[in-house]
C-alpha cells in the first residue's frame, strides 16, 4: 500500500484520538459534578452508573460505527441507547445534563443531520422537563435552566455540525487520496505501455532498415549467382563475395541496434563517407549508376540527425532496388544555413503519388491495401522514414509521376532537431 493510501485512515484515527480525549474529559467533569451534587446518595449512584455505562456503549458500538461511516441497524440502536442512558442519568441528577457536550456530537456523528438535531434539542430540553416534573424548583430557576438549555441547544448543535463537517471533509480527503493513488497507478501503467510500444516501434524500424533490406539484397544476389554460376563463374564469385560482405555488415548492424548503439557505419566515419559507401554498395548489388555529391560546407551533425539521414538513404535505395527499375540514382547531401538535407532521385518507373497517398489513408482507416506502391507495399518504409524524420523536427517529401522517376527529399532544421533531442533526453532522465 502506498503512503497516500495509508494517510486517510491514519488521519481519521488521529482525529478520533482527539475526540476520544474530549469524550473522556466530558465524562470525568460530569461524574465529578454529580459526585459533589446535593441529591441523595442513591440517585447519585444511579446517575454515575448510567453515565459510566455510556463509556462501554460508545467504545463497543458507537466508535467503530463512526470510524467506518457505515449505515445499518446500529445507526439507530446506538443513539437510542445513548439517549436512554442520558435520560436515566438526568432524571436521577440534573447535573448529568453537562454530558450533553459529549452526547450531542455523538448523535451528530451517528445519525443524519435532521434526526440528530431533533434528538439534540430533546436532550437539551430534558433537564427543564425533569425540573418541571419534579415540581421542586421555583419559577426563576426553571427560567434560568430553560435559558441555559436553549444556549446548550445552540452550542451543541454548532459543535455537532462542525464535527459532521470535519468528518465529511475527512471522507472526501480520503476519497481524493485514493483517486490520486489510482490515477498515479494508471499513469505509471500507461507510461510503461507507451515505453514498450515505443521500443517495439524502434526495433521494427531498425529491423526494416537493416536486416530486412540486407536479406532482400542477399536474396537478389543469390538469385544472380544461380543464374551466373555456369555461364559466368567469375561474376558469380564476385556476387558471392558481396553476399558475404552484406551478411557481415548486417550482423554488425543487428548487434548495434540490439545494444541501442550508433550504427556501425557511423561509428568511425562521417555521414558523407557512410552515404558514399551506401551508394557504392547499391552500385555493386544492382549495377545501377549511383552518383553521390555533397553540397555546402561539410560539418559535424548531431548523431541522431546522422542516423535519420542514413536510414532515409538506405530506405530510398531499397525502394529503388525493389520497385523503380531505374538506370541511375542521384544522392545529394546538402549543408545549408541552419539545416541539412538529403535528396535521393531516380529515373525509374515512378508511381502515382496521389493514388499512393489515398491508398495510405485507406490503410490507416483499416481499408484493404490497393496494391503495392513504391515504399514497401502500402508504405511501411516511407511511413517509418517519415516518422523518423518527424521525431527530430524535420520534414520529408516524396515527388513522383509514372514514367518520370521518384525523388525523396528530407530537410532537418538543426535548431529544431537539437531541441527535440534535448526534450527526449530530459524525458529519459525523468
Amino acid at each position: 500500500m502506498t503512503r497516500e493510501a495509508r494517510r486517510a485512515p491514519e488521519a481519521r484515527v488521529r482525529w478520533f484520538g482527539l475526540w476520544d480525549s474530549y469524550f473522556v474529559i466530558c465524562y470525568l467533569v460530569t461524574t465529578g459534578l454529580v459526585f459533589t451534587s446535593g441529591v441523595p446518595q442513591g440517585l447519585r449512584v444511579i446517575a454515575i452508573g448510567a453515565l459510566t455505562l455510556v463509556v462501554p456503549w460508545y467504545a463497543g458500538l458507537g466508535r467503530p460505527l463512526m470510524l467506518r461511516h457505515e449505515s445499518d441497524r446500529r445507526n439507530t440502536v446506538f443513539p437510542v441507547g445513548l439517549f436512554v442512558l442520558f435520560g436515566v442519568a438526568t432524571a436521577a441528577d440534573l447535573m448529568s445534563s453537562f454530558a450533553l457536550f459529549a452526547v450531542v456530537p455523538m448523535l451528530m456523528m451517528s445519525l443524519a443531520t435532521r434526526p440528530a438535531l431533533v434528538l439534540g434539542v430533546l436532550g437539551n430540553l430534558l433537564p427543564v422537563t425533569m425540573m418541571w416534573l419534579q415540581g421542586g424548583a421555583a419559577g426563576p430557576a426553571v427560567l434560568f435552566v430553560l435559558l441555559a438549555s436553549l444556549l446548550g441547544i445552540a452550542l451543541s448543535a454548532l459543535l455537532g455540525l462542525w464535527i459532521k463537517r470535519v468528518v465529511r471533509q475527512n471522507k472526501e480527503h480520503a476519497a481524493l487520496i485514493e483517486e490520486l493513488r489510482q490515477n498515479r497507478e494508471q499513469v505509471a501503467r500507461l507510461s510503461h505501455q507507451a515505453g514498450i510500444s515505443a521500443e517495439r516501434e524502434r526495433l521494427a524500424r531498425e529491423i526494416h532498415d537493416t536486416l530486412a533490406q540486407s536479406l532482400t539484397s542477399i536474396i537478389s544476389l543469390v538469385q544472380a549467382v544461380d543464374a551466373e554460376v555456369e555461364a559466368a563463374p567469375a561474376a558469380a564469385r564476385q556476387h558471392l563475395a558481396l553476399v558475404g560482405r552484406v551478411a557481415k555488415e548486417s550482423l554488425v548492424e543487428a548487434r548495434a541496434f540490439v545494444a541501442d548503439r550508433t550504427p556501425a557505419s557511423l561509428q568511425e566515419s562521417s555521414l558523407a563517407q557512410a552515404l558514399r559507401r551506401q551508394a557504392d554498395g547499391l552500385t555493386a548489388q544492382t549495377g545501377l549508376l549511383v552518383r553521390f555529391a555533397v553540397e555546402g560546407d561539410e560539418r559535424p551533425l548531431p548523431m541522431a540527425v546522422n542516423v535519420v539521414l542514413l536510414r532515409a538513404a538506405q530506405e530510398a535505395g531499397a525502394n529503388v532496388r525493389k520497385h523503380a527499375d531505374a538506370r541511375a540514382v542521384d544522392i545529394v547531401l546538402r549543408y545549408g544555413a541552419g539545416q541539412v538535407g538529403l535528396r535521393v532521385a531516380d529515373d525509374g518507373n515512378g508511381f502515382d503519388g496521389a493514388a499512393a497517398s489515398a491508398a495510405e489513408r485507406d490503410e490507416e482507416h483499416g481499408a484493404a491495401g490497393q496494391g503495392e506502391s513504391q515504399g514497401d507495399g502500402g508504405g511501411f518504409g516511407l511511413r517509418g522514414m517519415a516518422a523518423r524524420v518527424a521525431e527530430i523536427g524535420g520534414v520529408m517529401s516524396v515527388v513522383s509521376e509514372p514514367g518520370a522517376g521518384t525523388a525523396v527529399e528530407v530537410k532537418v532544421p538543426l535548431e529544431e532537431a537539437a531541441g527535440r533531442m534535448a526534450e527526449a533526453a530530459a524525458d529519459e532522465g525523468r
